[in-house]
């Protein structure tokens, strides 16, 4: 499948099974991995056969994850474009998991970052991504219209729409899509409205435009 189908079938999934990731998907979602991590400076991390973080204690019972058994961690040193480049990198992996057959859920809570198999400096910041075989493949979520996710309107170019239904798509923290994209010309402007991790939901979001967008007929607004 492609980007485009990818990010159609993606959904949260947060029960796993006990199938092991390895061979040639393994190999294939280290690459992904590596190349990110070259490009980003991020420090990311796949976690593969470690219950240590997740479940037990007041976390365990209070999330819905069960059976988490495989994860990836991003660590990044605190910036303030940091969110947003783990948001992009991030989703980045997870079509990529998604191509592999694989199921995954950003995770905002319910593990233990103590346990977490990468450690952090007082000056870094760590977020987790689950990651595995789901026991299904999870469900569509409720999205906004794209007329409040950006200034579409009947003259706007079909890849500006296109890039927005993309968008409609991306995972975010208590399904908020707190983001606008404004278009200027041939200007995209995209911002972050107040809200629980509304930069990390930015970066995966303007992953996703850029996606559904297919265009060179456009740039970021900067």
């Amino acid at each position: 499948m492609d980007l485009k189908e990818a990010i159609e079938k993606r959904h949260s999934v947060r029960q796993y099974d006990d199938k092991k990731i390895e061979g040639e998907v393994e190999k294939n979602l280290r690459a992904e991995i590596a190349q990110c991590r070259e490009e980003s400076g991020l420090k990311i991390h796949l976690c593969l056969n470690d219950e240590n973080a997740w479940g037990g204690g007041i976390l365990g019972k209070l999330s819905s994850f069960k059976n988490v058994k495989n994860y990836i961690a991003i660590v990044g040193e605190k910036t303030e474009d940091l969110d947003e480049k783990i948001g992009y990198y991030g989703e980045k992996i997870v079509l990529k998991a998604t191509q592999l057959g694989l199921n995954t859920c950003w995770a905002a809570s319910g593990y233990k970052k103590s346990k977490v198999c990468v450690q952090k400096e007082d000056n870094e910041k760590l977020f987790v991504i689950a990651i595995g075989y789901g026991i299904n493949d999870g469900t569509p979520r409720k999205t906004k219209p794209i007329e409040k996710l950006g200034n579409v309107n009947h003259d706007s170019p079909q890849w500006f729409v296109d890039g927005l239904k993309a968008v409609q798509l991306a995972p975010t923290a208590r399904n908020q899509q707190k983001f606008k994209f404004n278009l200027s010309e041939n200007l995209v402007e995209a911002k972050a409205l107040w809200g629980f991790f509304t930069k990390i939901d930015l970066g995966i979001a303007k992953y996703h435009f850029e996606i559904g967008a297919d265009s060179k007929e456009w740039a970021w607004k900067t």
